[in-house]
């Protein structure tokens, strides 16, 4: 038998998952039995400042009462030299466990230097902005892409709603905008595969976008702001990192909303939240589809979420500028906005009928 004989090569789907997600009021005191039931024995806590005073300082005593050694790294941004910093302090160290205590920023950070020194990463989120809590992606400035690379994904995830729901209500807001875009990032996705031949998984796709419709359909609740419905929008966003995962791609939660938002991220000084700005990224981009637009501007006034440029704080030429130059963020990246080419003519006119500006 000769090599051309012998079956050819399937290509590997791999699918990354937490092994442990814990979600609810409290769950914080369970991590130093996960630490031990996954074999940690030394752990990097890597935080902000203000954080360390809201969980990550909780975190370090518990793990020190079960005697699992733990030391700190605190981060004020999410460029690359940070991550190196944080790097070096895990190898100084030589920990078992990078986690990453906070908001996006601390997260990304620490679930890409895990990723960088092989080393396993978990995600204690105090914030619920954003879907990269649980997912393997990472969004980090000064590497030569601005939107998110392949890094990690967390070996387990405990939120604690109870936490969460005392954080500033404005990112708990910004993740349900988040969550909301997967109804554009979707059909996306399904516009990918059918005019540009794209791999389309609906099994992923349908996660994403379950998540977006219960969000969508408990706006008044999750007004509320208790840990209960706080709880709802952690397992929506659990939901989204999970359709990533099986995706093997940012694609189920990632398109036009998002490249619009990435384009205001690089022009603007002072950008909003992500989850903020991929709503009303979400609200021109269902125009542009055809859905209805209008129904998702409702969900998010209801949800206390910015439907406009004023309210984002960003002047409105800024909103046509990154409409007209987001699909060339990621041109790779089929989206409504490779069919449908934007000037700042026809931004200006789709920003003005959704009355963003």
């Amino acid at each position: 038998m000769s090599l051309a004989d012998l079956p050819k090569a399937i290509p590997v789907h791999r699918i990354d998952l937490p092994r442990i997600v814990l979600v609810g009021k409290g769950v914080l005191s369970n991590l130093n039995g996960i630490c031990k039931e996954l074999g940690y024995r030394k752990a990097l806590i890597v935080t902000g400042k203000s954080t360390f005073k809201v969980a990550g300082e909780k975190v370090q005593w518990i793990l020190a009462n079960d005697g699992i050694a733990s030391g700190r790294s605190i981060v004020e941004d999410a460029q690359l030299e940070t991550v190196g910093r944080v790097m070096e302090d895990a190898g100084r160290a030589n920990v078992d466990v990078l986690i990453g205590v906070g908001g996006g920023r601390n997260i990304d950070v620490a679930k890409l230097a895990a990723a960088k020194k092989g080393k396993a990463f978990i995600s204690v989120p105090t914030v619920a902005s954003h879907d990269g809590i649980a997912s393997s992606l990472a969004s980090v400035k000064g590497m030569e892409r601005p939107y998110t690379v392949k890094a990690v994904s967390p070996v387990a995830v405990v939120m604690d709603s109870g936490i969460i729901a005392e954080s500033p209500y404005r990112f708990t807001a910004a993740g349900c905008g988040d969550v909301i875009s997967k109804i554009t990032e979707v059909e996306d996705w399904k516009l990918a595969h059918a005019n540009n031949g794209d791999y389309y998984g609906a099994y992923a796709a349908s996660l994403a976008l379950m998540s977006s419709q219960l969000i969508i359909e408990g706006a008044d609740r999750i007004r509320k702001n208790t840990s209960e419905t706080v709880r709802d929008l952690l397992e929506a966003l659990i939901s989204c990192s999970t359709s990533m995962s099986i995706a093997g791609s940012s694609r189920p939660c990632s398109g036009s909303a998002h490249l619009f938002s990435h384009a205001l991220d690089l022009i603007v000084d002072k950008p909003a939240l992500h989850g903020e700005q991929c709503g009303v990224g979400a609200i021109m981009m269902a125009r542009l589809h055809g859905l209805d637009w209008e129904r998702i501007r409702e969900a998010l006034e209801k949800i206390g979420a910015p439907t406009t440029a004023k309210v984002l704080g960003i002047k409105n030429e800024k909103i046509i500028e990154a409409l007209a130059m987001a699909q060339g963020i990621r041109p790779d990246r089929y989206t409504i906005l490779s069919k449908i080419k934007l000037d700042k003519a026809s931004a200006e006119d789709l920003a003005i009928e959704t009355g963003v500006i």
